[in-house]
């Protein structure tokens, strides 16, 4: 073994450690290096990274916070370990993605959107919509640099309105009536007066003395109004001035000189300050002239329309804060309302035939006759399929006009009767989210998008993928003003959109529901947020970063995972990809095998000595002695094909795919290609519709032979389940057999115990007081929560009358503490238990013990549980099996028994259909089926269909080219 050193060299020292199955492992992972642990599945890998060093490091750095901040962030509990020296603050970036939030979005969780915020908040031009003309406040600098660069010696004056309150006329020996429009009501009148030359006057109101007085106090003194200026030191020069017209203070009089800029300014700042905006009077320069007036004010608004807008705020792009999110959807971009695809299921259908759904059903077929009536009296025919129908009537028919209220009048009508049962199910039926209309699912307010950057609005750039931001970004101009107060925040938004490239995600747009993505995408998304947050010496435990990724994009994906070890970081990796392997500063391969028979260190070293190594399964696998076996014969397509035509969902560009049935098929392509889109979104949702099960809409013109499956089967790699009472023997079903075989016995008959009483699940044999759990947990408030052995069962699950039960000398928790090869011998007798342990044996799972927590259980191990549950249960009859990645977790050798486990459900008469990128799954397929050529916009497309030789030969497959290269190492299975 290897050894670079101490804790105080540098290093990270394990010792000890017992959690899970391992067994006393000692080890050191060297600070500021890139450190991959690999073995089988099952042999402790996740148990020595996330489970050890990053509850350790999670734990340590937690209990160093206050007792207040420690009740919000997650509690650790202390890992079964010796000693860790020279660990540090730790980040884990897992495979599951945990955000179920529907706000949350590529942009956001990745802070892109914030600093998208504050820069058009900070240089965005607000354009109005009527006129399309810029929005802008005026700035004393640039109306000084308007007026002075006028012909020098022009005088004008600078102006400010009076905030005149409402005047009435008067004339001699008449007073105005009260409450007469030209007079508000409540204001007492002080003067009537009659103007120079008998003109009328105007009562002048208190509030107008005061303000004239305050304006006095401040030093002006002379109003001016229609050409002339008016001195006000005394109550009586106000007689001249009639306070029904305009009125102004006069703040100063000047000629154009380079020298009275500042005078000027300030001038302009006094109006602002006393009237809110500034008023230019141009005295004419010839008596032919007129005087010409310029307003200016600190308003941010449309000068040509009048319209004020608001100011460009962060909070103003937020679709998280009711300054900025749309009103009619709250900042979602969808709607509950009715969904035409589903009022219209069958477009092919003519309005004669009952292409409006609900209005074909007893209770509404009168509503069908009024609108047949209603179609004849304008013109819409009867007897054409629904899709040939003019957009204008298909309008008509949803929207209505006039008496008829169309669909959604009808939808209208039932909502104010939803307060019955019925309406409320036959409501739900049409029901369906639909782009908001107000935002068209932008989700701010329409005024957010009167702002924009380079003729943008922040919609339109959320709506650009990873490549397209980058470019713009990259690209964009901006004057020297704008630079130096955007510089920083565009130096952030170009980092974390660059870091998104390079970690293969340039296919997503910024606006991509985070709920929607993949584990590995959502992993990897939290990488390129760590590669932004510039943490350094940080201890980062990653699970598997290549998953999902295509071989192309793996080299960058290592970069950026030595950039992030290069600024300070210590990297721990549980990977199984060759090229991450050999790029690793240190491996620590586990092993030998997996559960009780793993849990040890079998290499620490360099890759060099780890392909050198005799006893690593790993290095044999690496150094070409052992290599995942191909059959000798490949399966061939025979009659029955599915097939789907016009697909055209999300990136999918309407199109056609074959595939052979009786098959193991793979679905290839780069990130982003349309895989998951294609097996997903399209096939599996349109065969479940097809079978009357509730799916999503799908996009697809046809799908036909899927009536041949007798079912249809996605495997995933979720938790098997969240509780202790979860385990392998429950999940295939083979643990009633085995409570049927103790319920049989002489003792169990004497005390009258039923099958039920040997179930952990429901009360009456199991143990009340931790109810079958085995272990009971104390509550520990601002320290972790601890789990402790039930004082009552010991952590045997049952009550001592049902463990004095013997079954073959063996108790029911005896015989869970079986591994399933043990179990093969002892149920040997009862084929119903023994088939179906079998299976587990048959997938790699001999090593699991039959009560085994479903919680300790890794991904890998999950899903071939699941695997081995459906090949328990499968008769001759044909399913489909639907796999996304089944290597997640899986080392070489898992791989090849997965493989086997493949090959049987095909003997039985099953399709295989999987999502891969592995070449070793890849080159041992029947068919695969190869999309492309790149990711998002840009794929969607077949690139290539067929054997994998096929594929190996096509020179526009990134997938063929890797597999090419791969296929020199293949080898011939017996």
């Amino acid at each position: 073994m290897a050894h670079e050193g101490s804790a105080e060299d540098g290093a990270i020292v394990v010792r000890g450690a017992r959690v899970h199955n391992l067994k006393e492992v000692d080890c050191e992972i060297p600070h500021n290096r890139l450190t991959v642990v690999t073995g089988l599945s099952g042999s402790g890998k996740s148990s020595l990274a996330f489970d050890t060093l990053y509850a350790e490091g999670q734990r340590r750095y937690v209990e160093s916070l206050s007792a207040y901040a420690r009740q919000f962030l997650e509690r650790m509990e202390k890992p079964d370990v010796d000693d860790i020296e020279g660990i540090a603050p730790a980040v884990a970036i897992r495979q599951k993605n945990l955000t179920r939030n529907p706000r949350s979005t590529v942009a956001t969780s990745t802070e892109i959107y914030d600093y998208l915020r504050l820069l058009f908040a900070r240089i965005g031009t607000t354009t109005c919509p009527q006129c399309g003309q810029v929005v802008q406040k005026d700035h004393v600098d640039s109306i000084a640099d308007q007026i002075l660069g006028l012909t020098e010696g022009r005088k004008f004056y600078v102006l400010f309105r009076l905030n005149q309150a409402p005047v009435a006329a008067t004339t001699p020996g008449r007073k105005p009536k009260a409450g007469s429009r030209g007079r508000p009501r409540n204001l007492r009148a002080t003067t009537d007066s009659v103007g120079p030359s008998g003109q009328q006057g105007a009562v002048i109101s208190d509030s107008l003395k005061r303000h004239l007085f305050m304006l006095r106090q401040r030093g002006f003194n002379r109003l001016f109004q229609d050409g002339r200026i008016f001195e006000f030191s005394a109550p009586e020069s106000l007689l001249d001035i009639d306070f029904r017209k305009p009125v102004y203070a006069l703040v100063d009089r000047l000629a154009v000189r380079p020298d009275i800029r500042q005078r000027f300014i300030d001038s302009v700042e006094i109006c602002y300050r006393e009237g809110g905006e500034a008023i230019i009077n141009l005295l004419p320069q010839t008596p032919e002239e007129k005087a010409e007036w310029l307003s200016f004010n600190e308003r941010f608004e449309c000068k040509r329309c009048c319209i004020v807008f608001p100011e460009p705020q962060p909070s103003f792009f937020s679709f998280n804060n009711p300054a900025g999110a749309c009103p009619q959807c709250q900042g979602f971009g969808n709607t509950i309302d009715f969904d035409p695809d589903l009022v219209v299921p069958d477009k092919k259908k003519t309005l004669g035939e009952g292409a409006i759904e609900p209005w074909t059903k007893p209770r509404y077929r009168s509503l069908q006759q009024e609108f047949k009536l209603a179609a004849r009296d304008r013109g819409i025919p009867l007897n054409v399929p629904f899709y040939q129908l003019a957009p204008k009537h298909r309008e008509w028919i949803m929207d209505g006009e006039g008496e008829f209220g169309g669909v959604r009048g009808f939808f209208k009508h039932l909502e104010r009767k939803k307060y019955k049962l019925h309406i409320r199910v036959f409501l739900s039926r049409y029901r369906g989210y639909a782009v908001c209309s107000e935002c068209r699912g932008g989700r701010l307010r329409r005024e957010a998008l009167n702002v924009s950057v380079e003729g943008k609005n922040i919609v339109d750039v959320c709506r650009l993928s990873i490549r397209e931001a980058r470019s713009f970004f990259d690209t964009l101009t901006l004057s020297q003003e704008q630079t130096k107060v955007a510089e920083r925040v565009l130096e952030e938004i170009r980092s974390r959109i660059d870091f998104l490239y390079k970690v293969g995600l340039e296919y997503l747009t910024l606006d991509r529901l985070s709920s929607t993505l993949s584990g590995g995408e959502s992993q990897r998304i939290q990488l390129a947020t760590a590669l932004g947050s510039n943490l350094v010496g940080t201890l980062y435990v990653l699970d598997e970063p290549s998953i999902g990724l295509h071989s192309r994009d793996t080299d960058r994906l290592i970069e950026i995972l030595k950039n992030l070890r290069d600024i300070g970081n210590t990297i721990l990796v549980v990977e199984h990809d060759p090229e991450m392997i050999r790029h690793s500063d240190r491996i620590l391969d586990l092993g030998p095998g997996a559960g009780e028979h793993g849990g040890r260190i079998i290499y620490a070293g360099d890759y060099d000595g780890l392909i050198k190594d005799s006893h690593s399964l790993t290095g044999c696998y690496l150094r070409g002695e052992l290599s995942v076996p191909v059959s000798a014969e490949r399966r061939k397509p025979g009659k029955a094909w599915l097939r789907a035509r016009g697909a055209r969902q999300h990136n999918l560009k309407s199109i056609d795919v074959d595939i052979p049935l009786g098959l193991m098929v793979c679905v290839s392509g780069v990130s982003g290609s349309g895989k998951s889109t294609l097996v997903h979104d399209v096939l599996y949702n349109a065969m479940m519709a097809r079978r009357g099960n509730a799916a999503p809409k799908v996009e697809l013109d046809s799908i036909e032979g899927d009536e041949i499956f007798s079912d249809i089967i996605l495997v995933d790699q979720s938790p098997l389940g969240r509780t202790p009472r979860s385990n392998p023997v429950t999940y295939i079903k083979a643990f009633d057999g085995i409570r049927e075989a103790f319920a049989s016995t002489p003792e169990a008959k004497k005390r009258h115990l039923s099958p039920g009483h040997f179930s952990f699940n429901i009360p009456g044999g199991r143990c009340e007081t931790c109810q079958g759990d085995g272990t009971v947990t104390v509550e520990m408030q601002f320290l972790a929560d601890i789990e402790l052995v039930c004082e009552e069962c010991h952590g045997m699950r049952f009550k001592p009358a049902i463990l004095d039960v013997r079954f073959k000398g063996k108790n029911i928790h005896e015989v869970l503490q079986m591994t399933v090869k043990e179990a093969l011998t002892f149920f040997a007798g009862i084929p119903s238990v023994a088939h179906k342990i079998h299976v587990l044996d048959e997938v790699g799972l001999g090593y699991l013990r039959l009560g085994q927590s479903a919680t300790t259980l890794s991904g890998g191990e999950a899903q071939r549980v699941r695997l081995a549950a459906h090949m328990a249960h499968s008769a001759t009859s044909q399913p489909l099996f639907i796999f996304d990645e089944p290597t997640t977790g899986l080392h070489f050798d898992d791989i090849s028994k997965l493989l086997a486990a493949f090959r049987r459900l095909i003997d039985l008469g099953a399709t295989v259909l999987i999502i891969e990128h592995n070449l070793d799954v890849l080159k041992a397929a029947d068919w695969i089926i190869d999309l492309g050529p790149e990711g998002g916009d840009a794929g969607g497309k077949v690139v290539a269909a067929g054997s994998p030789e096929v594929i190996a030969a096509c020179p526009q497959s990134y997938t063929g080219k890797f597999l090419a290269s791969h296929f020199s190492d293949k080898t011939t299975s017996p």
